[in-house]
């Protein structure tokens, strides 16, 4: 846990790296997908996720949610210059949730060749598995570190007297960030819920995605998030995950590769993984030990410009400093995983009084009174600490906090009360008026 009494850590505990990636469909003027070929190869920065049309946006690694978002805004323009050259002209979708859908053919899996077509064997795998439906749901996946020097200090009040540049040629400083971050991770499967609730803004459907050939019905499915809900991206069992140490969690993983129940590690839709730097497999996290947390949660925004408010990444880099401030947890049984999954999913509902919280003790509480606890309790924590950025904080929190104490300031509600009589024909509209601003 972050010693947060002494003033060397209270000056760094905000410092924090954010990266985004961000998935959209490009699509026709009249909301149908686009067929084209991925625009923009060789672009490390814009890439494709499962299908051909679904574009995935990369940024790179920034010292603040401010600066991340300005690079995904770039990208964004670029990607928008780019399709309107396109004959017909393309556009972004700005929602989670797609457009129409005519069936799977509809939706063609993205093609690598060479060395990658690995990569289009696994999405056909995917493909069969879960249906091409639900690949269309885009969502933003953020990738939050601590400062090194923020940790390296924390290690020094740990282990006094113990000279910093044997540590970390030991790899005991690693070994001691991979039980900060292992332990950070066991907690926001507990707690992580409430950034599904604060950011969820896909609660309408067209009716092609649920019944084949009939178009321009909305459907309300009583969820906020689709794509985080019962209905969206969870395995077909429930993953039990072990925080011991980076062996025992890359073990954990790679026990339901072996079963067969997963093809690969990253077949583990999971809400919140750990990863190491560069390669992305379990060799690697093993070998290298961490380098920051992943989280899946959050869905496109219309609302906000770059389709994510920066508030909300706020928001989530809060939520892990307090997390990591508090005491070190025994490991969270397979019951108390289990019921924190499902919290994700009630979480994604829209109305937010019909669901509960079940915390592991056993504790009951609606999804609106818990997320405002924690609220609360983060607010008394931000208050002890004396920072420069205590105005932008409260700011924050207080933003965060208005979404359960007025329904109509959440997103899911702007959006189906914006778009919720018509979802494609108006979001078309919203789409070719933001083409001319």
């Amino acid at each position: 846990m972050f010693h947060t009494e002494d003033k060397t850590i209270q000056a760094h505990l905000f410092d924090a790296e954010f990266g985004l990636e961000m998935e959209c469909l490009r699509i026709h003027a009249d909301g149908t997908f686009a067929h084209t070929k991925h625009p923009f190869p060789g672009d490390k920065n814009i890439v494709r996720d499962f299908c051909e049309n679904q574009t995935e946006i990369n940024t790179g690694v920034h010292h603040s949610a401010g600066e991340a978002l300005n690079e995904l805004q770039k990208h964004k323009t670029r990607i928008r210059e780019k399709l309107l050259e396109q004959d017909p002209p393309e556009y972004l979708w700005p929602f989670s949730n797609p457009p129409y859908i005519a069936d799977e053919n509809d939706i063609p899996v993205a093609v690598f060749n060479g060395e990658q077509i690995l990569k289009t064997e696994y999405r056909k795998y995917l493909s069969d598995k879960y249906g091409r439906y639900k690949m269309t749901f885009s969502g933003i996946h953020v990738n939050f570190s601590f400062s090194d020097e923020l940790i390296l200090r924390n290690f020094m009040l740990d282990h006094p007297g113990e000279p910093v540049e044997s540590a970390c040629e030991s790899g005991r400083f690693q070994h001691y960030k991979d039980e900060l971050y292992l332990d950070l991770a066991e907690k926001m499967m507990q707690y992580g819920w409430i950034l599904t609730a604060i950011t969820a803004a896909s609660p309408v459907l067209d009716s092609s995605y649920m019944e084949h050939g009939v178009y321009d019905r909305d459907i309300f499915t009583g969820m906020a998030s689709v794509r985080c809900s019962e209905l969206g991206y969870w395995n077909t069992f429930p993953p039990v995950l072990d925080y011991g140490s980076i062996e025992a969690y890359a073990y954990s993983i790679q026990k339901y590769v072996d079963s067969g129940l997963l093809r690969a590690p990253s077949e583990l839709y999971y809400p919140v993984r750990i990863k190491p730097a560069g390669e992305n497999n379990l060799e690697s996290l093993k070998e290298h030990g961490v380098n920051h947390i992943e989280l899946r949660m959050f869905d496109l925004n219309p609302i906000a410009e770059a389709g994510v408010d920066q508030r909300d990444l706020e928001f989530a880099g809060l939520l892990m400093v307090y997390l990591a401030s508090l005491p070190r947890k025994t490991d969270c049984s397979e019951k108390g995983q289990i019921q924190s999954v499902q919290n994700f999913k009630n979480a994604a509902h829209f109305d937010l009084d019909t669901v509960k919280i079940k915390s592991e003790d056993g504790t009951c509480r609606t999804m609106n009174k818990a997320a405002q606890e924690i609220i609360s309790e983060m607010k008394d924590f931000c208050a002890g600490i004396e920072t420069a950025q205590s105005r932008d904080i409260t700011e924050v929190l207080d933003f965060q906090e208005a979404k359960f104490s007025a329904p109509e300031t959440r997103y899911a509600n702007q959006v189906r009360e914006m778009f919720g009589d018509g979802f494609v024909r108006s979001g078309l509209e919203f789409v070719l008026n933001q083409k001319r601003q």
